[in-house]
């Protein structure tokens, strides 16, 4: 079993970090907001007053945090994981930062550690039942090294060289985002028409949308959207999209009306609700 250090528990972090604390594996684990620690201390962690403490001695280091801001202090900073990570560790990086954010944070971590990046696709209940969909890149030996150790939190994908996993996963979130907008803007436009909502979602269950659907349905029908992905994380998502393929010349038409939609409902007070609130303000049922 390895030696795990774990930096970050939020609504993600919490649940990974126990499952490998009962797979044996031995975690020691930071936050910022060192009381969210607490869930994973009693599940058999250790808490660590900062990064470089929760990465000191440490096989595997592995980051899930909100955006680059944080995993830069976390990594970078006067205490951070690059100044204690020792040779021969690997790190992986399993936040939502794209491709060129990796890229600067590589810059920070010495060159005898080895890097994946590995974020993952799914929410809360994925996390907790070990079912999330791993994208991974960085070199194919390291990837086999660790392979075991993420099959524990989910299936693991090789997606190629570095970066290529950060890549894949802004791929996939730009579909996401935007089919959410569509499902919002289909369900616009049959309340305009006088189309029963139950209807209208029978018939989109059975299309090309439906997991999404049925997937969000019950948050839909009940007005009530708990955070499974957050939309303050879906909008910074999108914008991480919009600036990738700005800066490889790719234009792209849905995206930036999908990241529009989202801007409005964060400004509406829904970034901590489920990203799927952004189908209500849609359809106008918030101001």
């Amino acid at each position: 079993m390895s030696r795990v250090g774990w930096l970050g528990t939020g609504n993600m972090g919490v649940p990974m970090a126990r499952r490998l604390i009962a797979a044996g594996h031995q975690v020691t684990v930071w936050n910022r907001t060192s009381e969210r620690t607490a869930p994973v201390v009693s599940a058999g962690g250790r808490s660590a007053a900062s990064p470089a403490d929760a990465v000191r001695d440490a096989e595997v280091a592995i980051s899930m945090l909100a955006d680059f801001e944080a995993l830069e202090s976390a990594i970078g900073g006067p205490e951070g994981a690059g100044r204690a990570l020792e040779r021969g560790a690997t790190y992986i990086e399993m936040s939502t930062i794209g491709p060129d954010a990796l890229a600067q944070i590589r810059t920070l971590l010495p060159d005898s550690v080895a890097v994946l990046d590995a974020p993952v696709l799914g929410s809360v209940p994925q996390a907790e039942s070990g079912e999330l969909r791993i994208f991974v890149g960085g070199t194919p030996a390291t990837y086999e090294s660790v392979r075991d150790l993420l099959g524990v939190l989910g299936t693991p994908r090789y997606a190629g060289g570095p970066g290529s996993g950060a890549a894949l996963k802004l791929a996939v979130n730009a579909a996401l985002v935007n089919v959410m907008a569509a499902l919002g803007e289909s369900m616009a436009l049959g309340d305009a028409l006088g189309i029963p909502s139950e209807l209208l979602l029978d018939v989109l269950e059975d299309s090309p949308i439906g997991a999404t659907v049925r997937s969000k349905r019950e948050l839909i029908e009940h007005g009530l959207y708990p955070a499974r992905f957050r939309l303050a994380l879906a909008l910074k998502d999108a914008r991480l999209a919009l600036r990738a393929a700005g800066r490889r010349g790719v234009g792209l038409r849905l995206t930036p009306d999908s990241a529009a939609w989202l801007e409005d409902a964060a400004a509406a007070g829904l970034a901590d609700r489920d990203y799927s609130a952004v189908i209500d303000l849609i359809r106008g049922r918030f101001p």
